[in-house]
C-alpha cells in the first residue's frame, strides 16, 4: 500500500515506480530521517498525541531500523519510492498500527528539507576540517620556502621575482575566504523547517521550538510554503563548494605546469602520480589532473540544480527529488579533492635552484629598474620608455639587464649610477619591497605568524 492511495483507484505503473523512485539516491539520508523521526517522537508525546509507552516503543523501533539501514539489512524497492517511506514502512512491520501515528501533522515536504538541512549542516563541517587541513599544509610548506625566490606571472609570462612562500599565500587566502563562504551557508543551513507540514503548517499543536532545540538549530523558518519549496541554501552551498573547487582547479593547473620538464620548479608526490602503460619514463600528474576535471562536474552541480529552480512555482513540486543528486555527488568531490591536494602540498619536492635560475635568467628586474629611475626624479612614464628601450637593447645583444655596463646603462639615462645592480638584486628586491600584503620577506615573515594564530582558533 502507498501512503497517499486512497485516493486512486488503480495501482501505479510498475514503469512509473521505477522512474519515480529516488531510494537509489537519497537513502544517504536515512541518519537524519531516524534523527528526525525520534525527536518528532519525543514531541508528539510532549503535546500528547503518543504516550509514554508508545513513544518508548516507536524509538526504539527507529533505532533498530537505523542499525539495519547501517548493516544493509534492509532492502530497498522502488514501490517505496524514497528513504522516508521506508523507514516508515518498516516501521509500521515492527509497531503496528502505532506506526502510522508518527506522521502526524507532517508531511515528506517538510520531512525532506530537516533531513537535507541536518545532512549539509554535518557536511559542511566536514568540508571545513578539510580546508582547515589544507590551509595547514599551506602554510607549513610557505614556512618552509620563505627564502626561496621564483618567478611570478602575468598572462603565463615572467613578470615580478616573489617568493615561492608568497605564491603560496595566494592560494592560502583563496582557500580561508573560502571557509569564511562556508561557514556562512552554514548559518543559512540552520533553520528548522520541519512542523510547515506540506505548505500551510498544522491544526496539531506542532512543538517547533521543542523540535528546534531537540535537532541543534539555531532558529525557526519564518514561512511554511517558503519552508517546504526553498533550496536557496542548497545554492548557497553548492555555490561555496564549487568556489573551493575552482580554487583547487587553479592550483592543479599551476601545479601541472611547474612539474614539467619544461618549468622543473616542483616535483608532485611519487604516491599521487601514475605512470605511463607504453612509456616507461613518464610521471603523470594524475591526482591534480582528476581534481582539474571533477571541479567541471561540480560546476555543473551548482549550474543544474539553478536550472531547476528557476521555473517552479510555490511551493513543492516533485522536480526538487532531482535536487539531491547534485548535492551529495558536489559534496563527496570536494571533501575528497580537499584531502587529495592537502597530500600534495605536504608531499611537494621543491626545486629551488630551478626557480632561482629562471628569476636570474630574466628581465623581471625591470619594473625595479624603472623604480630606480623614478627615485632619481625621472617621472615613471619616462622610466618606463627608457627601461623597454633597455630590455630591447638586451634582446638584440644576448645580454640581462644586470650585465649592462655602466657605460651602456646611460646611453639610455644619464642618472644610472653604479648603485643600480645592487637595487636590482632579486634577492635585494625581495628584501627592499614596502608594501603591505606585498612579496617581501619581510611581509611574507608577518602574514605567516599572523595566519598560524587564525589556524591556531
Amino acid at each position: 500500500m502507498k501512503a497517499w492511495d486512497g485516493r486512486f483507484e488503480k495501482g501505479t505503473e510498475p514503469l512509473m515506480e521505477r522512474f519515480s523512485a529516488s531510494i537509489g539516491v537519497d537513502w544517504v539520508l536515512f541518519p537524519y530521517d531516524i534523527k528526525g523521526s525520534i525527536a518528532y517522537a519525543e514531541m508528539l508525546f510532549k503535546i500528547g498525541i503518543v504516550n509514554q509507552r508508545e513513544k518508548n516503543l516507536l524509538i526504539t523501533a527507529l533505532k533498530e531500523i537505523r542499525n539495519e539501514l547501517e548493516m544493509g539489512r534492509l532492502p530497498f524497492s522502488d514501490a517505496l519510492e524514497d528513504i522516508h517511506m521506508h523507514i516508515e514502512a518498516r516501521l509500521i512491520e515492527k509497531v503496528g498500527e502505532l506506526g502510522k501515528k508518527l506522521h502526524t501533522g507532517r508531511s515528506r515536504n517538510d520531512q525532506v528539507a530537516v533531513d537535507m538541512r541536518m545532512f549539509l549542516k554535518e557536511a559542511l563541517e566536514q568540508i571545513d576540517g578539510g580546508l582547515k587541513q589544507l590551509l595547514a599544509a599551506l602554510l607549513g610548506k610557505a614556512g618552509t620556502e620563505q627564502r626561496t625566490m621564483m618567478p611570478g606571472y602575468t598572462h603565463t609570462q615572467r613578470a615580478q621575482v616573489v617568493t615561492f612562500s608568497h605564491y603560496l599565500l595566494a592560494y592560502f587566502y583563496m582557500f580561508k575566504r573560502d571557509r569564511q563562504r562556508v561557514k556562512e551557508a552554514f548559518t543559512r543551513i540552520d533553520a528548522l523547517p520541519l512542523g510547515s507540514g506540506a505548505l500551510a503548517g498544522s491544526t496539531i499543536p506542532i512543538d517547533r521550538e521543542f523540535l528546534k532545540e531537540r535537532l541543534g538549530f539555531s532558529k525557526i523558518t519564518e514561512n511554511s510554503m517558503d519552508a517546504v519549496s526553498d533550496r536557496d541554501f542548497l545554492l548557497d552551498a553548492l555555490f561555496s563548494l564549487s568556489m573551493i573547487m575552482m580554487h583547487l582547479s587553479r592550483l592543479s593547473e599551476d601545479l601541472i605546469l611547474f612539474s614539467t620538464e619544461e618549468f622543473g620548479f616542483v616535483s608532485l608526490p611519487d604516491g599521487l602520480c601514475t605512470g605511463s602503460s607504453l612509456m616507461p619514463h613518464k610521471k603523470n600528474p594524475d591526482a591534480v589532473e582528476l581534481i582539474r576535471g571533477k571541479a567541471a562536474r561540480t560546476l555543473g552541480d551548482l549550474t543544474s540544480l539553478f536550472a531547476l529552480l528557476k521555473g517552479l512555482p510555490l511551493t513543492y513540486n516533485r522536480d526538487l527529488q532531482e535536487d539531491k543528486e547534485p548535492v551529495f555527488h558536489a559534496v563527496t568531490t570536494t571533501h575528497s579533492c580537499l584531502a587529495i591536494m592537502t597530500l600534495v602540498i605536504e608531499g611537494l619536492a621543491v626545486r629551488r635552484e630551478r626557480m632561482k635560475e629562471a628569476v636570474v635568467a630574466s628581465f623581471m628586474p625591470a619594473v625595479e629598474m624603472a623604480e630606480y629611475l623614478v627615485l632619481k626624479d625621472v617621472p615613471f612614464r619616462e622610466a618606463h620608455q627608457i627601461v623597454g628601450k633597455m630590455v630591447k637593447y638586451c634582446e638584440e645583444q644576448k645580454k640581462r639587464l644586470v650585465e649592462l655596463t655602466l657605460e651602456e646603462m646611460r646611453r639610455f639615462c644619464a642618472v644610472f649610477d653604479d648603485d643600480v645592480r645592487s637595487y636590482i638584486d632579486p634577492g635585494h628586491i625581495l628584501k627592499s619591497r614596502k608594501t603591505i600584503g606585498g612579496a617581501s620577506y619581510k611581509e611574507v615573515a608577518r602574514e605567516i605568524a599572523r595566519e598560524q594564530k587564525y589556524l591556531r582558533h
